[in-house]
């Protein structure tokens, strides 16, 4: 098994961080975290196979996070927001008719309260 690149790892984030800006995200937001998927290195605890990675570390307005895996990263993903305040907005995903019961919609509510 190759050794994992700290060169390659940094040539990758900086091409996807100037991607991610280009389309009107912040890349200091965005965890970058060098994984090996194959063999399961960084993704639910440290590897020792990536000695020269230190960690990842998010900003952003609701506040800062830092870890060192992929689960760790993705456990720092937050839900977003479902605007209660607002107007009701349930998009319909599915309209069942039961025998008995009737007419059932069913869908997910976006905006507002049920």
């Amino acid at each position: 098994e190759p050794p994992y690149s700290e060169t390659r790892f940094e040539e990758i984030k900086k091409e996807v961080s100037s991607y991610i800006k280009k389309i009107g995200y912040n890349p200091a937001a965005v965890a970058f975290v060098p994984i090996s998927g194959w063999n399961g290195d960084n993704m639910l605890e440290v590897s020792d196979k990536m000695s020269w990675f230190k960690g990842w570390a998010v900003e952003r307005k609701e506040g800062k996070a830092d870890g060192k895996c992929l689960i760790e990263a993705l456990d720092a993903i937050l839900p977003p927001s479902r605007p209660t305040d607002k107007a009701l907005r349930l998009p319909l995903q599915d309209v069942y008719k039961i025998g008995g019961i009737g007419t059932v919609p069913v869908g997910r509510v976006e905006t507002g309260l049920l």
